[in-house]
């Protein structure tokens, strides 16, 4: 039964501590992860700048100032013309979208128009959308896919996430003059960061890439792509991207790069209104601000992200780097993510599961097999070793959580220390128990409230001594069996035992098949040669009623004689500094033990001395047996039975 309870104990301290840790993971993936990611990425992953081989042009405060916002599409047109006719980039993207013409300019569309008809190598953006927008939106989107759809093999991963309905609608100027388009769409976390990029989107079960993907795939001349559950693959150039199956898209974690230093952008950025500038200078035949040569056989981004502008021209989003991170900076480290083959992994649920066992567990163990301050000191190691191990990943482009295993090893800690305290408490009290059977309960008592002053010595003090002893046990020991004395002994001694209790008395020691038996210490109690008489009365009762018993059984016929005495006496601890006894030392004890002896001589059942019967002659009826001569006493003293109870 015993180890029953002990089993259950330690299944349910399991149970306990496995739905505490799935609350502390769930609220720690939900609150702390987050910031704790954005930290690590932000400290250990972004080593350095983006590439110099992207270039960013931006419609800036300074561009603002020059030409109020809205512009007509005919400085957009002054940008490309710059690029195409004189930069030669490699590749262009417009991190914008056209969804409606110009009415009250259509000479500045029509330009625009006509000058990215002439550019092969443009990308512009497009945005998902979750509603239905047109009532001829099917034969658009039949449309949009016939022109702009890629070759995505789906056979790998057929997970189907098609969150959006429709998509935004270019004027049809615009349409027939691009050849290509990607979504710029950019999903932010639980938190609201961008830390995630949406690769590849699904809009009524037709996937399309993202900007950076679909340049990176013109620059590679392909448009073909292989979905797998856990990658992305470029079949031309075998490009894996680490990705995840969202509701939103199929997404990849982007790793961000530092900030060049004064600016809020991680590649090299120019002022659109420069461009435009520039482009002017040339033509009238003045050298330009921004050389050309800049972007040449460069990755252009064209975007727009004004703060001064009270026209929501600002746009910026959170990342792990910055709390306003250009958008068009978002996309070209999309892009600067696949040119170099850098990416954020992110560890499986598996390997994370496996993390918080093996440390759970060790934590666990370390705390039940080493004493505190070693275990202490060895888990805040293992918490500074985590940490560190944790940063090394993360320069190494792995992120694996931080705080749920740092909080589930505390969990565990505080777990671990409890169980042990309380199976120590446990222990501690077994062990109570165990040595109350061979101590008294009350001494046992005394010895753990005062734990921290136990020593050698004592004091003197008046109390009562009870010897209650079998009478002639040698003779008939001789004619049982070694296991059938120690029934009758066993029966006898678990009898007395709870009477002497319930008169304050403590047992003492057992000598044989004697019993010593103090009262008035350690149990303070001023009637405790009152208690004691009362005590051998209900002993001798007891007695009377096993006598019967084990007739009944077969057994001897079995008498017993008590002898008490009261006086002063020496009570504490005897012994060596290793080894203690609490006794009660004394010629009163000496006498109390004697007189039990002359019981045999006249035939009595309960004597007492005379300093017992000054504390009990109002309750007691004796007889006075004058004039007793003591072993070891120079004077004869008298002693008394005690026939009865009053």
């Amino acid at each position: 039964m015993k180890k029953f309870k002990s089993k259950a104990f330690f299944i349910n301290s399991i149970l306990i501590h496995i739905f505490l840790s799935i609350f502390v993971i769930l609220v720690s993936w939900q609150f702390f992860e987050p910031a704790a990611y954005n930290f690590m990425h932000n400290m250990f992953t972004a080593k350095n700048t983006g590439s110099d081989k992207i270039a960013l042009i931006v419609i800036d405060d300074k561009s603002i100032e020059r030409y109020r916002w809205p512009w007509k599409r005919d400085l957009y047109a002054k940008i490309f013309e710059y690029l195409n006719t004189y930069s030669n980039p490699q590749i262009i993207g417009f991190d914008a979208i056209v969804s409606s013409t110009d009415k009250d300019n259509p000479e500045a569309d029509k330009k625009l128009f006509s000058t990215i008809k002439n550019i092969d190598n443009l990308v512009v953006g497009f945005s998902p959308l979750l509603q239905k927008t047109a009532t001829n939106e099917p034969d658009y989107e039949k449309e949009f896919n016939k022109k702009f759809g890629i070759q995505v093999d789906t056979t790998q991963n057929p997970f189907n996430f098609s969150k959006y309905k429709s998509m935004t609608q270019f004027p049809t100027e615009y349409f027939n003059s691009i050849k290509y388009t990607g979504s710029v769409n950019t999903t932010p976390n639980a938190s609201g960061y961008i830390v995630l990029g949406d690769q590849i989107v699904s809009i009524n079960g037709i996937k399309y890439p993202s900007l950076a993907l679909r340049m990176y795939l013109l620059l590679n001349k392909t448009d073909s792509v292989t979905l797998y559950k856990d990658k992305i693959v470029v079949n031309e150039t075998n490009l894996q991207i680490p990705s995840i199956n969202s509701p939103d898209a199929i997404q990849n974690f982007t790793k961000y790069y530092k900030v060049i230093p004064n600016t809020e952008y991680s590649h090299k950025k120019y002022s659109a209104i420069d461009i435009i500038d520039s482009l002017d200078n040339i033509k009238q035949g003045k050298p330009p601000i921004i050389d050309p040569a800049e972007f040449k056989d460069k990755i252009v981004f064209v975007g727009a992200n004004a703060k001064a502008s009270a026209l929501g021209l600002e746009d910026a989003l959170p990342t792990p780097m910055l709390q306003k991170h250009p958008g068009v900076d978002i996309q070209a480290t999309n892009l600067d993510n696949m040119i170099n083959n850098e990416f954020v992994k992110q560890t499986t649920i598996i390997q994370d599961l496996i993390i918080l066992i093996v440390l759970s567990t060790t934590v666990f163990v370390l705390i039940t097999k080493l004493s505190f301050f070693q275990s202490l000191g060895i888990l805040i190691a293992i918490a500074i070793a985590y940490v560190a191990f944790s940063s090394i990943c993360f320069m190494h482009g792995l992120a694996p959580n931080v705080i749920t295993p740092l909080a589930i090893q505390l969990v565990t800690m505080i777990f671990g220390y409890s169980y042990r305290f309380i199976l120590e408490g446990r222990n501690k009290e077994k062990i109570k128990q165990a040595m109350g059977k061979y101590l008294s309960q009350d001494i046992m008592q005394n010895v753990v409230k005062n734990i921290d002053d136990i020593k050698l010595g004592g004091k003197k003090a008046v109390v009562t001594v009870l010897f209650a002893d079998i009478r002639g046990f040698t003779s008939i020991s001789e004619k049982l069996t070694a296991e059938e004395v120690s029934v009758i002994l066993n029966e006898y001694f678990t009898e007395i035992e709870p009477i002497i209790s319930k008169y304050n008395g403590v047992i003492n020691k057992f000598i044989g098949d004697a019993v010593m038996a103090i009262f008035g210490e350690p149990i303070q109690d001023i009637n405790h040669a009152k208690n004691a008489v009362l005590c051998a009365n209900e002993m001798l009762k007891k007695v009377d009623e096993l006598r019967d018993k084990w007739l009944f059984e077969g057994k001897p016929k079995i008498e017993i004689g008590i002898g008490i005495n009261t006086g002063e006496a020496f009570v504490g601890n005897i012994g060596s500094e290793k080894r203690l006894e609490y006794t009660v030392i004394g010629d009163m004890v000496n006498l109390a033990s004697r007189i039990e002896s002359y019981n045999k001589v006249y035939k009595t059942n309960l004597l007492i001395s005379s300093s017992t019967y000054s504390y009990v002659s109002s309750i007691a009826d004796v007889i006075k047996i004058s004039e007793v001569t003591i072993r070891g006493k120079s004077k004869k003293m008298d002693i008394y039975e005690v026939l009865r109870i009053t």
